[in-house]
């Protein structure tokens, strides 16, 4: 069932006899028995290995919402699992416990990728989503299960921060019908020193994907006092208006203290509502607030007349008033996005699966 020692698919030799690995920026190079950044893309032998290949941190099932994503066949189910490890290291990391695989190895669960399309179908899902760690580290793994859930009929779902190289990039958003990128800051600062990463990367991957047909939303989680000034807010919405386009929607998400920034208190929910203020009068047409409850924030309205289109309560919807083509029935304006014709019935609630 688990494949410990499944061969990566992007590396190359160096001159020098180590193994480089070539799926993020970091392009670890690695002597014989070492692991990567991400500690779990490995050197063994004359190769590289993933070795996280079958293994995962556990299923469940979601609402859509929770990814987030507001465009993408809402009111859904989707199967969501991870694996562990991370080629960042977020200081504010939500999901610590699973991404900082050096302590500790939470893969309870193995499953291949024509089992976990099989369990997302039999549970009525309409997706499968790679999330929790990013699917970056385990491209190979998301890349089968996501080939396994279209030939399910299943839709395919990346929760993503985007650090990755061309070439992995272009195969791996291939295999997604939906994405939702992480865009952290906008200050190589605020990246290099809280992330470990470098913004610049992040920023190519994000105009690259809004070129495809693989839908696009993006996620900032507002950070009091690191990533919430009202300029670099701005800078930021600009940025992607101008290289994504204004239809792109964004999610402005409430920080809570966690891993090793226990310290920075909770985002208040006014300064959401200002961040989002600040995003719509950059051009954004559509802005969210996540992890806080404000109603104004969840409500998709018509980007031409207004109309509210989309109404919700948290992740439940209350609110689908779409034409059967998924344009406003008032103006006929197209609502971006990937709709059916009903909306889904999923509701709020996740539930755990055990599969394999």
């Amino acid at each position: 069932m688990t494949e410990p020692n499944h061969t990566a698919r992007w590396w190359h030799r160096l001159p020098d006899g180590r193994i480089q690995c070539d799926v993020c920026p970091r392009t670890c190079r690695l002597h014989d028995g070492q692991r990567g950044y991400c500690f779990v893309r490995a050197r063994a032998g004359d190769r590289l290995v993933l070795t996280t290949y079958g293994r995962s941190s556990g299923f469940a099932v979601d609402p859509i919402e929770k990814k987030p994503l507001a465009h993408f066949y809402p009111g859904t189910s989707v199967l969501s699992f991870g694996t562990a490890g991370c080629n960042l290291s977020c200081r504010f990391c939500q999901n610590w416990d699973i991404s900082a695989a050096r302590s500790t190895d939470r893969l309870a669960a193995t499953a291949s990728p024509a089992q976990i399309a099989t369990a997302a179908h039999d549970a009525g899902c309409a997706s499968v989503a790679f999330t929790y760690n990013d699917p970056v580290i385990f491209a190979e793994y998301a890349i089968d299960t996501a080939v396994a859930a279209h030939e399910a009929g299943l839709h395919t779902v990346a929760v993503t921060a985007g650090y990755m190289l061309p070439q992995p990039r272009a195969a791996f958003f291939s295999r997604m019908d939906a994405a939702n990128i992480d865009l952290k800051g906008f200050s190589e600062d605020f990246y290099w020193h809280t992330t470990g990463a470098h913004l610049r990367d992040v920023l190519d991957t994000i105009a690259w994907v809004a070129t495809t047909d693989t839908w696009l939303e993006l996620t900032t989680l507002v950070i009091p006092g690191h990533n919430d000034d009202p300029a670099q807010l701005a800078a930021m919405c600009a940025w992607i208006v101008a290289e994504a386009g204004p239809d792109v929607p964004l999610h402005l998400s409430a920080f809570h203290p966690a891993h090793k920034m226990p310290d920075v208190p909770r985002t208040p929910p006014d300064t959401l509502r200002t961040a989002r203020t600040i995003a719509l009068d950059a051009g954004l047409h559509f802005v969210y607030t996540g992890n806080v409850h404000d109603p104004a924030g969840e409500v998709t309205s018509c980007a031409s007349c207004g109309r509210t289109l989309v109404a919700r309560d948290w992740y439940q919807l209350l609110r689908y008033d779409l034409a059967p083509d998924g344009r406003c029935p008032d103006c006929a304006t197209p609502l971006p996005g990937r709709f059916a014709t009903a909306a889904g019935t999923w509701g709020r609630r996740s539930t755990r699966v055990t599969i394999g």
